[in-house]
């Protein structure tokens, strides 16, 4: 496992990731997704640490509130989130990680679309 670095755009909220030299991250179809650029690096949240900004921090829900939509206050980004299909980890959006050229990301589709009928096929990623 590696060590690496998230932030907003701003920089008032920051993480830490452990992650594989090699890792598979989604490019949902949602509304949501396809809307803010969302690409789901999926966690347990054992692999993810808030290392400052929780008070810039404000939460959206929607449909049925399990999913904890999470953007800075401050630059509207969200860098990652509590997903439904999930709640024990974190998606991180990759577009806000550092990663070091050594990181091999594969991107593969996800049809959020049609959430319900594939949402079964995210729950191991939040495995340890």
């Amino acid at each position: 496992m590696i060590e690496v670095q998230g932030s907003c755009h701003c920089g008032a909220v920051n993480f830490t990731v452990q992650a594989k030299p090699k890792i598979v991250v989604q490019k949902c179809n949602c509304s949501m997704c396809a809307r803010c650029g969302f690409v789901h690096y999926i966690v347990p949240a054992s692999h993810f640490q808030l290392n400052s900004g929780a008070d810039n921090l404000s939460e959206y829900c929607f449909n049925t509130g399990v999913a904890k939509h999470l953007f800075c206050r401050v630059c509207g980004i969200k860098s990652f989130y509590i997903p439904r299909s999930n709640p024990d980890g974190y998606s991180i959006n990759v577009n806000c990680v550092s990663w070091p050229d050594s990181v091999e990301i594969i991107e593969e589709g996800f049809d959020g679309n049609d959430w319900e009928n594939h949402a079964g096929t995210l729950k191991h990623l939040s495995r340890d």
